[in-house]
């Protein structure tokens, strides 16, 4: 094994007294691939102190000798990408988790703030002023989700007036069932964000981090040309997704029915682009085991709790994460996918790393 370049413990951002001041570079070729790996056990308890002798890095099935390895903390840039069209109950839920997700941010971490339903907007560009964030995301809970109920098919709310059982005017036309058509762009969504993130400092570790239940309809961007931004740009996705998505729209969609979206996509991003695993919360908080009546309240509290320490989670795993890198052979002149799979020496460990990349106009 030849020397491989690490960072001495201790010299990563944790220890960064003057944020505007670079401790450490990374400095590569430009045909020099960085590979960030989360490595958790059967538990799904993140695991610490592997060397690189515990790595194998395969590209397109060869076997790449590593240049670089560190397992210190990288300052972040995240885009915080919130989904305003989900039901109205769950919108609601997440603006009460807003300060917490400010709060899973370091002082050196930068972060803008994205919105989308039917379009996407930005709130903020990035930034490492946490009181900014905090004002944007208080203004933001003004936002208010869809309200639709189901339709009325029955009942006396079902028509119009009536007399003596007889409508008032002749005979009604019985509602039909037909739910609006949402658009839920989240692949444009992620792209706006992708694109904004190829823009920072590559020696900071992006990340797009999605609260959504997940749905996508409507969107302009294909998945698989907003994966290849991703993959190009050395971008993750990590996602919380609350499950508040119709059992009838998932019929649907195993049948093909046109016009319902789908609702599988963010775990492909997640899982592509090297993100870990989607943290899913459930539309209702279970009861206790004991069998103990729990108020709605507590349940919803119960949620709540969930959905900050996902927060927590994920940009703990985001920022801790071992890094590889490598430069790989007779990259000069090809644009053509590269597959990577990163194995690890040891039985009974998850990797997650990302499936492949594209290299960029300047590898070439």
């Amino acid at each position: 094994m030849p020397p491989i370049e690490t960072l001495p413990p201790g010299t990563g951002p944790r220890n960064q007294i003057n944020p505007g001041e670079d401790l450490y570079k990374i400095s590569v070729s430009t045909n020099f691939v960085q590979v960030p790996v989360m490595v958790k056990d059967s538990r799904g308890w993140r695991v610490d102190g592997l060397l690189p002798r515990d790595f194998t890095v395969l590209e397109n099935g060869k076997k790449q000798t590593l240049k670089f390895f560190s397992s210190d903390p990288l300052e972040l840039s995240v885009a915080i990408v919130l989904d305003i069209g989900m039901p109205d109950v769950a919108v609601q839920k997440v603006e009460q988790t807003y300060s917490a997700l400010v709060g899973a941010l370091s002082p050196y971490d930068e972060a803008a703030i994205y919105t989308y339903s039917s379009t996407v907007s930005q709130l903020t560009d990035f930034t490492r002023r946490a009181e900014k964030l905090t004002a944007v995301l208080n203004e933001l809970k003004q936002v208010r989700g869809r309200n639709n109920g189901p339709a009325v098919l029955s009942g006396p709310m079902s028509g119009g007036p009536t007399v003596n059982g007889a409508p008032v005017g002749g005979p009604t036309i019985a509602p039909e069932n037909t739910p609006p058509r949402e658009a839920h762009v989240l692949n444009d969504a992620i792209l706006r964000a992708a694109v904004d993130l190829s823009k920072r400092e590559r020696t900071r570790r992006k990340v797009i981090f999605v609260v959504s239940d997940g749905r996508e309809l409507g969107s302009r961007a294909s998945y698989r040309d907003v994966l290849r931004v991703l993959e190009t740009h050395d971008i993750q996705v990590k996602a919380v997704v609350l499950d508040s998505y119709s059992v009838l729209l998932r019929e649907a969609e195993k049948i093909h029915l046109p016009g319902q979206g789908y609702s599988d996509i963010l775990p492909k991003y997640v899982s592509a682009s090297g993100g870990g695993q989607v943290i899913t919360v459930p539309k209702h908080a279970p009861a206790n085991l004991t069998g103990e009546i729990v108020t709605e309240v507590a349940r919803g509290a119960r949620i709540r709790n969930e959905i900050e320490n996902a927060y927590a989670a994920i940009t703990s795993e985001a920022r801790n994460q071992y890094t590889l890198g490598y430069a790989p052979q007779a990259i000069t002149g090809s644009s053509a996918y590269r597959d990577i799979n990163v194995l690890v020496d040891r039985k009974g460990l998850k990797v997650y790393a990302k499936d492949g990349y594209y290299p960029t106009p300047s590898a070439r």
